[in-house]
């Protein structure tokens, strides 16, 4: 009788084993729009709905500034002070780290400044150096300290807003929980900033579009100016610029731009900057750097960190566009359109 049910208990142990390595993978999308569209594709061997949608609750938990309940709220608010969530703490470091390498021109303390200008610029008419003063005396990510996981302002009117990094560091939670799964093969987009890993449904390298600057204000211009892959190992990539939000002097193109270092706009060439890093919310910051530091500054930002690539595009005087990239770009790059 013992051996009748070890037996039993093996046959149907064997079974179970088959059964689950029958299971074919097969490739699963989820799409949606919450403050920007997101397309996320990844091979398993069932749908990840609600992991996902887990994600992106708690991505909203800890960020989302315009949610009075949000972990970023309430620091603000001077009402919680230690980060429990290490994603945060994370993203904290990575932030106070690029600020230091670039000596302030990426701060996400500047959020009053960016809310002094208005949308597009469009309180820049009632804005004056005293009001830049008043404001710039509570920005600047020196006053802002990390200890351990505990946060330290050193005014209490100091604003954190890390949408700067946000949308990277999404698309890395989601990655995290593919690669705590064991996938291989995914893609996640979230407002243009991407993680990959793996290959296509195709079999090949995922292929990503650069948009080339264009003044179209309604956005629907989406003329590619470069396509590259991120072969096989995971990598992030992101890309920021003011796209349709540039304009005219003396016949060159300059982007809008605010350096929280003068808390005012500048006039840079770079109209795009697209970064490829390790992580989706290192390249988001690295990107919105670029948009300050300009060209010029580019490759010594590189030399802090080495671990990323760049690809610019710049405006020059001829009206047309040119490209600054750091050497190991062409790596990944599949075409550029001339």
């Amino acid at each position: 009788m013992k051996n009748y049910i070890l037996f039993v208990c093996l046959f149907g142990w064997l079974v179970s084993l088959v059964s689950c390595q029958s299971v074919s993978k097969q490739y699963y999308t989820y799409s949606g729009q919450l403050h920007t569209p997101f397309h996320i594709k990844y091979e398993y061997n069932e749908p990840l709905d609600e992991e996902i949608k887990a994600e992106l609750d708690r991505f909203y938990q800890l960020f989302n500034v315009f949610d009075s309940t949000s972990v970023l709220s309430q620091i603000n608010r001077n009402e919680l002070d230690v980060v429990e969530d290490s994603t945060l703490l994370t993203a904290l470091h990575t932030a106070l780290t690029l600020s230091s390498y670039t000596n302030g021109a990426y701060d996400i303390t500047s959020a009053p400044l960016i809310n002094l200008w208005g949308f597009g610029f469009s309180k820049k008419d009632s804005v004056t150096p005293a009001h830049i003063d008043s404001i710039q005396q509570f920005v600047g990510y020196q006053k802002l300290h990390l200890k351990g996981n505990r946060i330290q302002k050193e005014d209490a009117r100091m604003s954190l807003n890390c949408s700067s990094l946000a949308d990277g560091t999404v698309c890395d939670m989601i990655a995290d929980m593919f690669d705590k799964h064991g996938i291989q093969n995914y893609m996640v987009e979230f407002g243009g900033e991407i993680v990959s890993k793996g290959i296509n449904p195709r079999g090949e390298y995922w292929r990503l579009g650069i948009t080339r600057p264009t003044d179209d204000a309604s956005g629907l211009n989406q003329e590619l100016q470069a396509t590259i892959h991120l072969k096989g190992s995971r990598r992030g990539m992101a890309t920021s610029g003011n796209y349709r939000n540039f304009y005219l002097k003396e016949g060159k193109k300059y982007a809008h731009t605010i350096d929280p270092r003068a808390g005012t706009p500048v006039q840079r060439d770079v109209l795009s900057a697209t970064v490829i890093a390790p992580t989706a919310q290192l390249a988001d910051a690295c990107a919105t750097a670029c948009m300050v530091i300009g060209s010029d500054s580019a490759a010594v930002l590189k030399q802090q960190l080495p671990e990323i690539e760049y690809f610019l595009i710049c405006s020059d005087d001829s009206m047309e566009y040119k490209y600054v990239e750091s050497d190991g770009f062409k790596d990944y790059l599949i075409q550029l359109k001339e």
